[in-house]
């Protein structure tokens, strides 16, 4: 399975990340969608999307969190940096910083694949691809847009 997930597209979704995103098997956006059509355009691409609300995204565009499972794990999708991930998760995966992450701390691997609209920080827009195979631990990697 391979999941791409992106984040923070702030009405901005480049059209050489639309073309990538048709191969995926799910996309996962972690927030900060900010015009609804921007969410119809990535269901019109044709994998299934789940998608989160973030801090600038209008009220009821998308729910607060999501909590997904994968392959026998268990991912918890929010917005912004979380303090703690419902029990069993051992992936949190959140947008909010637009800088790329992958870390483990206390047993919880964070992910979050940078801004794929609007960069900031001096990172790069990016987005990531999360393959999944059963049996062996998720293989993440981000991917630079030009």
């Amino acid at each position: 399975m391979r999941i791409a997930v992106i984040a923070d597209t702030h009405n901005r979704l480049p059209s050489s990340v639309r073309a990538e995103l048709t191969s995926a098997d799910e996309i996962w956006h972690l927030g900060d969608i900010c015009a609804p059509e921007i969410l119809k355009e990535l269901r019109g691409l044709g994998p299934p999307v789940h998608a989160i609300g973030g801090n600038c995204d209008p009220r009821g565009l998308a729910p607060e969190t999501l909590t997904l499972q994968r392959e026998g794990h268990i991912f918890f999708l929010v917005h912004e940096p979380p303090h703690s991930v419902p029990p069993g998760a051992g992936f949190a995966l959140h947008g909010h910083t637009h800088v790329p992450r992958d870390e483990s701390l206390h047993g919880v691997r964070y992910l979050n694949p940078g801004s794929v609209g609007k960069p900031n920080h001096g990172a790069p827009s990016s987005f990531a691809w999360l393959d999944l195979e059963p049996g062996t631990a998720p293989h993440w990697t981000v991917v630079r847009v030009n």
